[in-house]
């Protein structure tokens, strides 16, 4: 397998509910390094512009306004098969549809308050760590 790295973001009910330690134990528990780690609370310019694909849908206007009501915590993952990894780790995106377990089983209230977001693949992994971390802030635990 190949060492991939991931974007993550701990939303704002996770945040709220003070669930960050808890979350990233079991995050570093299932074998991730963290690369890269902030916390910040998006704008809704930097909201509307990180979740742009899903514009044409209804439920935009409730996503943006949700992940710029408070602070977030995004992150950068690594690990072999990081992608395929931590989609298992999270669950579906309904947390009634997750599998026992998982962190939006066990965390989440809702479809829309989930949270945590994963990246769907490699590349929109690089894509979306990028829009949070310069290069530079990566910092590259493979060898």
């Amino acid at each position: 397998m190949a060492v991939e790295r991931t974007l993550a973001i701990l939303k704002p009910d996770c945040v709220e509910k003070g669930l960050v330690g808890e979350v990233i134990r079991r995050i570093q528990d299932a074998g991730f390094t963290l690369c890269a780690l902030r916390m910040k609370r998006l704008s809704v310019s930097e909201a509307e512009a990180f979740y742009a694909v899903h514009a044409k849908h209804p439920w935009f206007g409730k996503l943006i306004h949700f992940m710029s009501s408070g602070a977030c915590v995004p992150m950068v993952l690594e690990k072999d098969n990081a992608v395929a990894s931590f989609r298992k780790l999270i669950g579906a995106t309904d947390p009634a549809m997750a599998e026992d377990g998982t962190i939006r089983r066990e965390f989440g209230t809702s479809k829309g308050e989930n949270i945590i977001h994963g990246s769907d693949s490699v590349g929109s992994g690089r894509r979306e760590s990028l829009f949070f971390f310069s290069e530079c802030e990566i910092i590259a635990n493979s060898a």
